[in-house]
């Protein structure tokens, strides 16, 4: 379970992701270019898929309604 919390008026951030608060969620997926076509479908920005140079694994970085970033890892 994760709880999370949203205020009206939140001060923007100074930097992104890099500042106060919350860095970012990140959620593993079984096809991240599926994954990515949905939330390109639903209108949502999703940037390109890229390559985890530790890893090799892909990923993609969008952002939730108050911008914080959200992680799409491939498992």
């Amino acid at each position: 379970m994760i709880e999370l919390f949203s205020f009206p008026s939140p001060p923007q951030r100074l930097s992104s992701p890099e500042a106060a608060g919350m860095h970012h969620l990140a959620f593993e997926v079984n096809d991240i270019q599926k994954t990515r076509g949905f939330l390109v479908n639903q209108c949502i920005t999703a940037e390109v898929i890229r390559v985890d140079e530790h890893t090799r694994k892909r990923f993609l970085f969008s952002a939730d309604p108050d911008d914080l970033p959200i992680e799409f890892y491939e498992k």
